[in-house]
């Protein structure tokens, strides 16, 4: 097994702390807090959504040894629609027999990949699943109710998004241009393991948190950093805007890093403030494309699709914002 390169990580780290000392240096203004304060808050912030996420991931981890090791190799072909619509329609409502968080989906969509499903398959069901789940329903329902009709429009939103995901890189001629090198390498490796199915289990289980677990790590300490970077009263005091109050909410979707499970709770703190498209908007991209998410789908998938998959997701989700705000 190849050894995760350590470089990006100590790069990134050694970036935040650069950019809050210059902010002290030439802004000092700009925050309320002194520097070591900001640091600690920073600090706080990166272990709270480590810690939040660490059990989601592991039993991501065994949902995907379950799939992977245990499985009939064919299981998964066998279970699914052979139309392609088909297919990803029932791929997007998985999540609601497997209601892992979203960071617990990356390694499960990972087995799913290992047996045979498809890239953009695969990305269909990461990005309903986080939505589309019993869990995230619950909460969702407990904040919200139905006024507003904040839920329905996070589920068929969630939904919608991702069967246009799937069905944008189902054309592609190359899906496996559309992985990272180390996962098809791992995919090759994990095909070709010896041993009875308990040995090919503890392996699978070290090679997934060797994948996912660096990924996890630089992610927290971004949605960290980003928190006490970016001053929250600037996001805050364009609340009022219909427009403005949707891109801010993305902005802060994207930063806060919230498990998908509880976001609902959080958001409901805004609902006075912001607009219920706003709301909307957060509850959408948060679970799909925050920064833990985006570190986290790195370890499968290229840049260039991840960066198309983010301009989807913020372009959708806007654009349901404002239809809401317009016609609701």
């Amino acid at each position: 097994m190849r050894r995760v390169p350590t470089l990006p990580a100590i790069g990134i780290g050694v970036a935040i702390v650069a950019v809050l000392v210059l902010i002290d240096v030439f802004a000092p203004a700009l925050f309320a807090d002194a520097l070591p304060t900001r640091a600690q808050d920073g600090l706080t912030l990166t272990l709270s959504v480590l810690i939040e996420a660490l059990p989601w991931v592991i039993l991501g981890v065994l949902l995907s040894i379950v799939v992977q090791v245990w499985l009939p190799s064919d299981a998964v072909q066998r279970w699914l629609p052979r139309n392609a619509w088909a297919r990803r329609a029932v791929l997007s409502l998985l999540g609601m027999f497997i209601p892992v968080c979203e960071c617990g989906n990356v390694p499960f969509a990972r087995g799913l990949m290992m047996r045979g499903l498809a890239p953009a398959e695969a990305l269909t069901f990461l990005i309903a699943a986080p939505i589309v789940n019993p869990i995230v329903i619950l909460t969702t329902h407990a904040a919200f109710g139905w006024d507003g009709g904040i839920l329905v429009a996070r589920l068929v939103g969630g939904f919608l998004i991702a069967n246009l995901i799937g069905w944008i890189f189902s054309r592609s001629r190359d899906p496996e241009a559309m992985l990272t090198t180390r996962f098809v390498e791992t995919c090759e490796q994990v095909a070709h393991e010896p041993g009875s199915p308990a040995r090919r289990s503890l392996v699978q289980f070290l090679v997934e948190l060797r994948a996912v677990m660096p990924a996890l790590v630089i992610g927290s300490a971004l949605a960290g950093a980003v928190q006490v970077l970016v001053p929250r009263d600037v996001l805050l005091a364009i609340g009022s805007n219909p427009l403005l109050s949707i891109l801010a909410m993305v902005a802060l979707a994207m930063t806060v890093a919230i498990c998908s499970n509880v976001d609902a709770f959080f958001a409901l703190s805004f609902a006075s403030t912001f607009s219920s498209g706003a709301i909307i908007a957060f509850l959408i991209v948060g679970p799909l494309v925050d920064v833990k998410m985006i570190a986290l789908l790195r370890t499968t998938y290229t840049t260039r699709v991840i960066a198309a998959v983010v301009g989807v997701v913020i372009l959708s989700a806007c654009a349901i914002g404002i239809g809401v705000n317009v016609f609701g």
